[in-house]
């Protein structure tokens, strides 16, 4: 602690820029689908390291990187070694490079850490599977199929990040006892009742953090770390769990998916200072496609955010618009373009911490099952694009349906456009950037097809308006908001315009007025 204090204190007396404690913007890479630097077809640590500028040039702070440590499936969300790099994506030494170099940039990585399940391949549950007295066979939840029953435990809804409804599995047919993994019997959960357990994987995160250099992690299946019969266990073991890393790096980021309403969300912020809000994310693609609030959005998310400051002051919302889980949202509004730039337009502008998953700033189409979701990012032209992975054909996401990188970078109607001028945006403005402790506040104007919102902040508040709609719209400004006279920003190619208390707001147009 006193070495990080004193590295602190030289490098401000020295001048030197530390990085921002919290990331303004972030950016989700599926590891495999995003640059391959070698010629085999699948996407790796290299590979995105040789696009740092790029991502330097869109605008991200952090880079949320999908898992990479040793794993048989694609997706590498059943971890078989904790602490090695999965031969397909690199080295070690690969991983810390790309560190080092994303730290020159200004950028942070955050590791993917998948704790609530290992793979059935792991060697903690190879030596589980063996029998009631085997050292590792509390390192897993194990029942008999009575006090299952008895439990009433045997099924579960389907969920957002599980469609699994029977969790409880045999190894063998002519075992006594089944074992329980949420996900699917070659997940199987971890016992967090165990304190080895517990013991084995703060060691490993530790290691993580101080010997490799990652800047904190996000948590996979943070809910599902104790069934949900047992919730509050899972919400005390991220408050120890925070305590434990922050012995090695006070200013740890973490960032947890729980697949909840709001309501079951807020807990969780007593220990992760950041959570993902999913609730949001479908508002958002519903007010997108129904390009009206019907839903009164604003307010709920005011009451959300009342709610989650209830467990953490200094909160932090991550917002997304869609996942490496979930239709992506150029799939969501059919193709529609414009829409895509009205949500892209709306996470950029909105209060919290926005996470890009890669390719929506390029329109990229995906529907489930999963791998579709999590097509190849198109760099340039065919002929021409040597990073392009080939581990999967694109089903979705082709040169047929989505304009690559290398011609949209040229034309300021793109949709990466959109989202390089909104983040640029979202720099700019302090009410705008501002993270932890979401700042916003309702505004009085109520009109079909328009929603507003007010980012208060001490600089000056910002009244943000947007055209839900393909049709210009006249706006007029309430008794409320009509000391809003200047027009700060607009999106549209052509020029909205104020006059009096009316605004003439181009078709999509997004429009900031101080």
């Amino acid at each position: 602690m006193k070495k990080i204090l004193l590295i602190t204190l030289l490098m401000t007396f020295f001048g030197v820029k530390a990085q921002k404690k919290t990331p303004e913007v972030c950016y989700e890479i599926f590891v495999r689908s995003f640059a391959d630097s070698n010629g085999d077809g699948i996407g790796d640590i290299n590979g995105i390291t040789s696009k740092l500028d790029y991502l330097a040039s869109l605008g991200v702070d952090a880079l949320w990187l999908t898992p990479v440590c040793k794993s048989a499936s694609y997706h590498k969300y059943d971890v078989e070694d904790y602490r090695q790099i999965d031969p397909e994506y690199g080295t070690l030494a690969d991983y810390k490079k790309l560190i080092q170099e994303a730290h020159k940039r200004h950028i942070k990585i955050i590791k993917d850490l998948v704790i609530n399940h290992t793979s059935s391949k792991h060697p903690w549950f190879l030596e589980a599977q063996k029998g009631k007295d085997n050292p590792y066979r509390d390192f897993y939840v194990w029942m008999t199929p009575q006090k299952i029953d008895s439990m009433g435990i045997a099924t579960r809804e389907q969920s957002g990040d599980s469609w699994e409804i029977n969790p409880w599995h045999f190894v063998k047919q002519s075992d006594t006892e089944k074992f329980y993994a949420l996900f699917w019997s070659g997940m199987p959960d971890l016992n967090y009742d165990n304190p080895k357990v517990r013991a084995e994987i703060y060691s490993m995160a530790k290691y993580w953090l101080q010997d490799v250099g990652v800047d904190g992690f996000r948590l996979d299946a943070a809910k599902h770390i104790y069934p949900d019969w047992e919730a509050e266990k899972s919400h005390a073991f991220w408050q120890e769990f925070r305590q434990e890393l922050t012995t090695v790096n006070p200013n740890v980021y973490l960032v947890g998916e729980v697949w909840a309403s709001a309501d079951k969300v807020a807990p969780y912020f007593k220990g992760l200072p950041a959570n993902f809000h999913m609730d949001a994310c479908g508002a958002i693609q519903k007010l997108v496609n129904e390009e009206n609030d019907n839903q009164h959005f604003i307010q709920k998310l005011m009451d959300d955010y009342r709610n989650f400051g209830t467990q953490n002051a200094n909160f932090i919302d991550a917002t997304i618009i869609d996942n490496h889980d979930q239709t992506r949202i150029g799939s969501v509004v059919k193709g529609d373009k414009t829409k895509m730039k009205i949500a892209a337009q709306l996470l950029l502008t909105l209060p919290g911490e926005p996470f890009i998953y890669y390719g929506e700033e390029i329109g990229m189409l995906g529907e489930k099952p999963d791998e579709n979701l999590r097509e190849p990012f198109l760099w340039d032209a065919p002929l021409k694009d040597t990073f392009r992975t080939k581990w999967m054909k694109a089903r979705f996401t082709t040169d047929a349906t989505v304009t690559s990188l290398a011609v949209q970078e040229k034309d300021p109607n793109s949709i990466f456009n959109t989202y390089k001028k909104f983040i640029a945006l979202r720099k700019k403005y302090a009410a705008l950037a501002q993270v932890e402790k979401p700042n916003l506040k309702a505004s009085t104007m109520n009109q079909q097809g328009i929603l507003s919102f007010v980012r208060t902040h001490k600089t000056g508040d910002l009244l943000v308006i947007q055209n839900l709609t393909n049709q210009p719209q006249k706006v007029l400004l309430t008794k409320e908001t009509q000391k809003f006279k200047k027009l700060l920003f607009h999106s549209a190619s052509t020029k909205a315009s104020l006059q009096g208390n009316e605004i003439l707001l181009p078709a999509a147009a997004l429009v900031i007025l101080q």
